[in-house]
C-alpha cells in the first residue's frame, strides 16, 4: 500500500490537500465556539470532497490475465481482443497473432513460450518491371545440409534451381528473368538432401512494362565510363540525348531516336558542373527542383570549393594507402564486381546529404541530397567500363540496381503500400495508399467501399482494413482516380511454416511494445498530432480500478454540507456559541 501512495504524483495531491487544510481551519473555528458537532461535520465533508477530487485509483493488478488460444487464428474473436484492455497480462498459447491484429491491442505484459517448430521466411518482390531479375530468398529456422530451393512456373516446369547446399546452412536463393509482362503465380519448392519435398507454395508476381527512360547526358570530356553507360542505356530501350565536349569549341551530340518530351533523368560528369557559368548552373538546378534527378559522375571532380559552396557537399580525397580496401564489391549475376572509388568522395555527414546505397561490405558509393521535388545524386565510383566486355551481364545488373535506386518515387507521388507479406483469406489485412487524402473511397473487388483513414505511424499515407473472402487475385481501385492495384490473397493452407514464422515475429514485436524502449519508440509517432497522441495514450494505459467509490464520497460530502446548513439556518440554538454566564 505504501508503494501506491508513493506512486501518486504530487500534482494530484495539491487540490485535495488544500481542501483538507480549509476543512481543518473551519473545524478549528467551530471548536473555538464550542461547536463540536459542526466541527466534525465540516471536517468529514472536507475529507469526503478531497477523496472525490483525488480520484485515487489502483492498477488492476489483481485482474486475471486474458487467455488467447492462437493455434486456430480464425477462432480468435474481436471480443477476446477487446478484453485485453481490462486485463493485467496476455497469456498466449500457440504461435501468436498477425501484425494487423496485434496493432489494435493495447500493450500488456505477454506470457508466452513458443514451442520448437519448423519455420520459413520468404523474401521476393511482388511487383517487377520487365527486364528486371526476379530473386527469391528462403531462410529456414534451423540449418540443414544438402537442401535445395527450386522456382517453378505455373505449369510446374523448373525455372531455377539453387542446387544442394554444400554445407549446413539456413539460406538459399534463386534468380530468374521474366520474359513477358503479366501477372503470374509461380511456385517455390524446398527439397531435402534426399530429394523429398519439404514445403511448396505459391509466389504471386506482377511483371509490368518498364517506363521508358528519357535521359540527357552532359559531359565535359569523353570517357570510357560515359561511353559504356550510353551503350547500356540504349540497349535497355531508353531515349538518350548525349552531349560530350571534345575540345574548346568542339562537341559531339548523339540525338535520341525520338524527341525527349519529358526528360526524367540527367547525367553529368563533375567537370561539366564545375565549368558551367553561374546562370547556366542555376538553370540546370531549376530543372532538378521540378523533379528530374541529376546524377553526377564524380570521377573527374577537381573544384572541391565549388561543391562545398554551391551544393553543401564536403569532398575528401581518396587515400592512396587504402586503395584495395576501399574497392566497392558487388556480387551480381554470378560475378564479383570490384569497382574503384572516385578520387574525391563525400566525407562524413555533409549538410543535407545522405548515403543512398552501399556495396556488399556496407561501404557507401551513392549519395543524395533532396532539392525540392528532385534530388542531386553523387556517384562515387569509376572504371566500370572494364566489365563491359568481361562481365556485361553483371555490369548491366549493377546499373539496373543503380537506376532503380535513383528512381525511387518522390514523397508526393501516389503509391500503393501492401505491407502485409502474406494476406490470408478470411483474415484481416491492411492496405495503404501513399499520397492519398484521408476519406478517399477504396473499392476492393467483392467487398463494399470504405474510406481510407490516417494511421499514427504512417504520416503520409491513408489506410483501410479488408477481410478478403477467398484466395486469388483481388483488384482494388481508388475512388476519383484511375489508380488500380492487384493483391494476391493466400489460402489458409499455403506455406504453413511461413505463416507460423510471421505470426511469431509479430508477437515478438508486440511483446517489445510493453518495454521502456518500445514505449519510447512509440512516443515520436504521436507527437505530431495531439488527437492521435491522446488515442494512443488511452490504448496504452493499463486498466485501473477505483480505490474508493467516487459516488459514495460525493454523496457523503453533500449530506454533511446539508446537515451543517440546516443546523446553521433552522437550529440556531444548537450552533450558538457557549459563553460563560455572568456572576
Amino acid at each position: 500500500m505504501s508503494a501506491l501512495w508513493s506512486s501518486i504524483p504530487l500534482s494530484q495531491w495539491l487540490v485535495p490537500l488544500a481542501v483538507v487544510l480549509t476543512g481543518m481551519v473551519s473545524a478549528a473555528l467551530y471548536l473555538r465556539r464550542h461547536q463540536q458537532i459542526n466541527a466534525a461535520l465540516v471536517l468529514l465533508a472536507a475529507l469526503a470532497l478531497a477523496l472525490t477530487l483525488a480520484g485515487l485509483r489502483l492498477p488492476a493488478g489483481a485482474a486475471a490475465p486474458v487467455v488467447i488460444q492462437s493455434d486456430a487464428p480464425a477462432a480468435v474473436t474481436a471480443t477476446q481482443l477487446q478484453r485485453v484492455a481490462a486485463a493485467s497480462a496476455v497469456e498466449l498459447r500457440g504461435d501468436g497473432l498477425r501484425d494487423a491484429e496485434w496493432r489494435d491491442v493495447p500493450a500488456r505484459p505477454l506470457q508466452w513460450t513458443p514451442k520448437a517448430a519448423d519455420l520459413l521466411w520468404l523474401d521476393f518482390p511482388r511487383t517487377l518491371a520487365l527486364g528486371r531479375q526476379f530473386t527469391l530468398t528462403v531462410r529456414r529456422g534451423e540449418a540443414q545440409a544438402g537442401w535445395r530451393l527450386q522456382l517453378l512456373a505455373e505449369n510446374h516446369q523448373v525455372l531455377a534451381d539453387s542446387g544442394p547446399a554444400a554445407k549446413a546452412g539456413t539460406t538459399q536463393s534463386v534468380q530468374w528473368l521474366p520474359p513477358v509482362a503479366e501477372a503470374m503465380v509461380l511456385q517455390a519448392r524446398i527439397l531435402d538432401a534426399a530429394g523429398k519435398v519439404q514445403a511448396q507454395g505459391p509466389l504471386p508476381l506482377q511483371v509490368r512494362e518498364a517506363t521508358p527512360l528519357q535521359v540527357r547526358g552532359l559531359f565535359d570530356a569523353p570517357s570510357f565510363d560515359a561511353r559504356s553507360l550510353n551503350q547500356l542505356l540504349v540497349d535497355g530501350g531508353a531515349l538518350v540525348d548525349w552531349n560530350v565536349t571534345l575540345g574548346k569549341a568542339i562537341a559531339r551530340q548523339e540525338a535520341a531516336r525520338e524527341a525527349l518530351t519529358a526528360p526524367n533523368l540527367l547525367f553529368a560528369d563533375a567537370a561539366y558542373i564545375e565549368h558551367l557559368a553561374p546562370a547556366a548552373r542555376s538553370a540546370l538546378l531549376a530543372q532538378v527542383r521540378q523533379g528530374v534527378p541529376l546524377v553526377v559522375l564524380g570521377a573527374n571532380a577537381a573544384d572541391t570549393a565549388l561543391w562545398q559552396r554551391e551544393f553543401g557537399l564536403h569532398l575528401q580525397a581518396q587515400s592512396a594507402t587504402t586503395e584495395k580496401e576501399d574497392m566497392r564489391q558487388f556480387a551480381l549475376a554470378g560475378t564479383q564486381l570490384a569497382l574503384a572509388p572516385a578520387p574525391w568522395n563525400p566525407a562524413g555527414q555533409s549538410a543535407g546529404w545522405s548515403v543512398l546505397a552501399q556495396d556488399d561490405r556496407k561501404q557507401p558509393w551513392l549519395w543524395q541530397r533532396e532539392l525540392q521535388r528532385g534530388r542531386v545524386i553523387w556517384l562515387g565510383l569509376t572504371e566500370w567500363h572494364r566489365y563491359a566486355i568481361s562481365a556485361p551481364q553483371a555490369l548491366a545488373a549493377w546499373w539496373q540496381v543503380a537506376l532503380d535506386t535513383i528512381a525511387l518515387p518522390s514523397k508526393g507521388k501516389l503509391a500503393w503500400q501492401l505491407d502485409d507479406p502474406m494476406p490470408l483469406a478470411g483474415l484481416r489485412s491492411e492496405l495503404c495508399v501513399q499520397g492519398a487524402p484521408a476519406g478517399a473511397m477504396l473499392q476492393v473487388e467483392g467487398l463494399s467501399q470504405q474510406p481510407l483513414q490516417r494511421r499514427r505511424d504512417k504520416a503520409d499515407a491513408a489506410c483501410a482494413a479488408v477481410w478478403p473472402a477467398q484466395a486469388g487475385w483481388l483488384t482494388m481501385t481508388l475512388g476519383g482516380t484511375q489508380e488500380a492495384e492487384r493483391l494476391y490473397v493466400y489460402g489458409p493452407n499455403d506455406w504453413p511454416a511461413w505463416q507460423r514464422a510471421l505470426r511469431r515475429d509479430a508477437t515478438v514485436r508486440y511483446a517489445a511494445r510493453h518495454t521502456p524502449q518500445g514505449m519510447a519508440q512509440a512516443q515520436p509517432m504521436t507527437s505530431a498530432s495531439p488527437a492521435l497522441a491522446a488515442t494512443s495514450a488511452q490504448q496504452a494505459a493499463p486498466a485501473t480500478t477505483a480505490l474508493l467509490p467516487i459516488a459514495s464520497s460525493g454523496l457523503l460530502f453533500i449530506a454533511c454540507m446539508l446537515v451543517l446548513w440546516w443546523r446553521e439556518q433552522f437550529n440556531p440554538a444548537a450552533t450558538a456559541a457557549r459563553r460563560p454566564e455572568p456572576a
